[in-house]
């Protein structure tokens, strides 16, 4: 009886009952298409202040800790594997399809075409990265303006703090994070009914095809995850020269952790122990990379989130413009690295791209029914992405101990102590 209190649990269940009754009914279950419709507004209320304070609140937070060498090399590895990883997940979306059996009929929402606007050259697009009324944007959803004026006005506050010693504002943006986030987990209380209604609604009106969809989404994204991992995988090994069976051995332990709780938070104290005792990393660091990585190292969620950008392009009908996919992509990455970070989880990342890119959010309910696997995939990978990062940093800086590697000396990781806030915004992005 627990399993059933579980939301995931409770989301698979609806999703299951809603793809069953509008097989069984047909048509008519467009009827209560009206309530997953709510459900999805619900969402999209929630993303302007989230995305503003979270944006905000980030960026004013960042300390000159941590620079140097190391920094930049493990922000060079992150970054790198990240563009990889969309760029991976263009590719097979592209080939694979996963997206084109489910047809919608219905036109888009009017205020999403004219949040898409019309592709112009680089210049009108560069411009419009920069908003002449930031209220205008925020009324109009258009994201990409929104993003930037919350970061210039973060790091205007942050020297604010800096010279004035006082973090007012910045106090207050934290507890409206807080405030939206407790909203947000309110809204979700509600997405078993939502995505029951969504996904009635869908198969009402396209068959079978929401379960065929649904396989070839998490097929593509299954796919992405192996194939990455083992060009990663293989990366290190040429780098590094170790053993790529022992090191598959070192990482069993926190792949296990990993998969089973599609939490990075609470995988991270195996991570660091593997990191120091089976891996040999220096407890420097993999102290100051694991912990970057926790928020930053989010390749599975890049590879994700592109994938569903595509599907979600792919399902309405949607031709997107080299330029929009550039920005897809490039709005994964920035979503999973520390100054642009999205607290909430998968539905208002999801929101985010689509509101972003002008597409239609008719299938997000299937997205957000499967996430449970999606959630263990992108885990899987965040979490070995990172020690795979801190390996190659402690390489080139001399402090990968091979004899710990190979076993023939032991050393104890020290337990560190990480902010808490770092572990629940990481937690919510797996």
């Amino acid at each position: 009886m627990k399993a059933l209190k579980n939301p995931g649990v409770q989301i698979g269940i609806g999703a299951v009952l809603g793809i069953l009754f509008g097989l069984v009914v047909g048509d008519w279950a467009g009827n209560i298409k009206f309530v997953g419709d709510l459900f999805i507004r619900l969402i999209q209320m929630s993303i302007v202040p989230l995305v503003m304070s979270s944006v905000i609140v980030a960026t004013a937070s960042m300390s000159g800790a941590g620079t140097g060498k190391i920094a930049a090399r493990t922000f060079s590895w992150m970054i790198g594997f990240s563009v990889v990883a969309a760029v991976l997940a263009w590719g097979l979306a592209t080939l694979l399809q996963p997206g084109t059996g489910m047809v919608f009929s219905g036109e888009l929402d009017p205020s999403l075409q004219e949040s898409a606007g019309q592709a112009g050259g680089w210049q009108e697009t560069i411009l419009g990265f920069v908003s002449t009324n930031v209220v205008g944007a925020m009324a109009s959803a258009a994201m990409v303006p929104i993003i930037v004026f919350s970061l210039l006005f973060g790091v205007a506050l942050r020297v604010h703090r800096s010279q004035s010693g006082s973090a007012v504002v910045l106090d207050f943006l934290e507890q409206i994070q807080s405030v939206v986030l407790i909203m947000i987990r309110m809204i979700m209380r509600v997405a078993p009914i939502g995505v029951f209604a969504l996904l009635a609604a869908l198969a009402g009106d396209v068959g079978f095809a929401v379960v065929t969809t649904a396989l070839g989404y998490l097929g593509t994204t299954l796919l992405g995850v192996v194939i990455l991992f083992a060009a990663f995988l293989a990366v290190v090994v040429a780098r590094t020269r170790v053993s790529p069976v022992r090191l598959l051995t070192a990482l069993i332990d926190q792949t296990v952790v990993a998969v089973t709780t599609t939490s990075s938070a609470v995988t991270f104290p195996t991570v660091l122990k593997t990191a120091v005792e089976k891996v040999g990393i220096s407890q420097r660091v993999a102290s100051f990379t694991l912990s970057l990585g926790l928020t930053m190292g989010s390749y599975g969620a890049v590879l994700n989130y592109t994938i569903v950008i595509l599907f979600l392009a792919q399902a309405g009908g949607v031709e997107l413009s080299p330029g929009q996919v550039v920005l897809g992509m490039g709005l994964a990455i920035l979503l999973n690295m520390g100054t642009i970070t999205v607290p909430g989880g998968f539905p208002v990342v999801a929101m985010f791209l689509a509101t972003t890119l002008g597409l239609p959010f008719e299938a997000v309910g299937l997205l957000i029914a499967v996430d449970w696997f999606t959630g263990i995939f992108r885990t899987f990978l965040n979490v070995n992405g990172d020690t795979f990062v801190a390996m190659l940093v402690a390489d080139a800086e001399g402090e990968l101990d091979r004899d710990v590697f190979e076993g023939r000396a032991q050393v104890v990781a020290q337990e560190l102590e990480v902010d808490e806030e770092r572990l629940v915004a990481a937690d919510r992005l797996d």
